[in-house]
């Protein structure tokens, strides 16, 4: 890319999605580092960078996915070994963070995206480039810079240029979480904007954690407390509506918008009940692409039209399974980052159109 210094920036990746490293590395013409990671028979991760790194600012290509344990430890690994050959800074670029949705307390666990930041933090990394966190209150886990890129723009195009007779179109948030993500597109598309309220499964505020139960009593002090009517509540159990969609989708393109598409079942519920009340196409919009389990298959057999990601996760098995999923090429966005950072220049640029709400 122009005016770049590419004498001392060393791209390299672990397992997880070389395709990517490889695009990137290749619109900024730099050739791929040498480093190769592997596993031994008793799966102990060995890295081994054929290349100095003494002195370089070191960029590590690794994203999540079905593979996330090994992907980190990969991660984790590759950086200590920068971090012990003298690197000057090591980036860690991960388009996908794996673990970004246990983010909050649940029962009595942990917030595992804390202890991720920890480890990364630990093991060498001096910045994060990461895309589309669940939560973006993630970036405060980390006590090193992260710049939490976008993939909004590219899918933003591809309504405006791919699909036919867009103006017809609404913007669905398959619950009320994603309302504020799908009114974003709404705005920008000049579109309106359907919620649908009920899921079939438990939505995360209407999971059990600890801190709804009451402190055991003794049969004396409970006889106490409600004869002065002075106690703790009993917490009112939710019951969640059927499927219902908040909005007009009779005869419209309905367009679902999301971070992450994983398990699918939520999607294709959705689906049909856009179908049901009207809808003349469905198209599915994410930034992520996990797609696990029998997710293709599922929505291979669905109503769903079109199934739109980013290639942040590689799925091209997943592609061969089910014909209507369709990618987006996000490198272009991540050789910018990588030159911006390397150069010291501002970010705001790759910002421009993003507001607090996406």
């Amino acid at each position: 890319m122009d005016n770049t210094s590419t004498s001392d920036i060393v791209i390299i990746n672990g397992n997880s999605h070389p395709d990517l490293a490889n695009m990137v590395a290749d619109r900024m013409g730099l050739k791929n580092g040498g480093c190769s990671v592997f596993h031994k028979s008793n799966r102990e991760t060995i890295v081994e960078i054929s290349d100095s790194v003494r002195g370089k600012d070191i960029y590590i290509i690794q994203t999540g996915t079905k593979d996330a344990n090994n992907n980190i430890m990969e991660l984790l690994i590759m950086a200590y070994a920068c971090k012990t050959s003298s690197a000057r800074s090591i980036v860690g670029v991960i388009p996908y963070l794996p673990y970004s949705k246990q983010c909050k307390m649940r029962k009595r666990g942990c917030i595992v995206s804390k202890l991720l930041a920890k480890m990364m933090c630990t093991s060498g990394l001096t910045h994060i480039i990461t895309m589309d966190l669940h939560q973006k209150e993630i970036q405060g886990f980390f006590d090193i810079p992260v710049d939490n890129l976008r993939a909004s723009p590219f899918l933003l195009q591809y309504i405006q240029e791919s699909i036919p007779e867009y103006r017809n179109s609404v913007i669905v948030a398959r619950n009320p979480g994603v309302a504020k993500k799908a009114n974003s597109y709404a705005e920008r598309l000049r579109l309106g904007l359907a919620v649908i309220h009920g899921e079939q499964k438990e939505a995360e505020s209407d999971e059990v954690d600890g801190r709804y139960s009451p402190p055991p009593t003794s049969s004396s002090s409970r006889q106490r407390t409600t004869s002065v009517s002075v106690g703790v509540p009993e917490h009112p159990v939710k019951v969640k509506p059927p499927l219902t969609i908040v909005g007009d989708v009779n005869g419209r393109i309905a367009i679902m918008v999301d971070d992450l598409i994983d398990d699918v079942q939520s999607f294709v519920a959705a689906a049909e009940m856009l179908k049901e009340n009207g809808a003349c196409k469905i198209y599915v919009l994410a930034t992520h692409g996990l797609l696990s389990s029998d997710a293709p298959r599922l929505l291979d057999e669905s109503c769903i039209d079109e199934i739109v990601v980013t290639n942040t996760i590689p799925h091209e098995i997943q592609k061969l399974q089910c014909h209507k999923i369709k990618t987006i090429d996000i490198s272009i966005l991540i050789a910018e980052a990588i030159r911006r950072i390397h150069n010291k220049e501002s970010m705001s640029y790759l910002f421009r159109n993003v507001t607090l709400e996406d």
